[in-house]
């Protein structure tokens, strides 16, 4: 598991769903929109308080910043 390329796949993945541009998101999480944009691209590793900052201006459990894809879908199928 590439864990940079997962989290940052998904942060980009769950912003879009939201339709927020990087730099609204940085906003509403505190960050900088050149850190997301770093974070998006793999190319930085983050801190346990910008994950959590994320996951909340995400509204989503921070775990699921963390599953792949395939992961995701099973966790939904279990669900349903």
């Amino acid at each position: 598991m590439d864990i940079l390329g997962t989290f940052g796949d998904n942060v980009r993945h769950y912003r879009l769903e939201k339709h927020l541009s990087q730099e609204a998101f940085a906003a509403k999480c505190g960050l900088h929109r050149t850190y997301i944009s770093a974070v998006e691209r793999h190319k930085r590793s983050i801190s346990l308080n910008n994950i959590q900052k994320i996951a909340d201006a995400l509204e989503i459990d921070t775990y699921l910043l963390f599953l792949e894809p395939d992961m995701v879908v099973s966790t939904v199928s279990r669900r349903s």
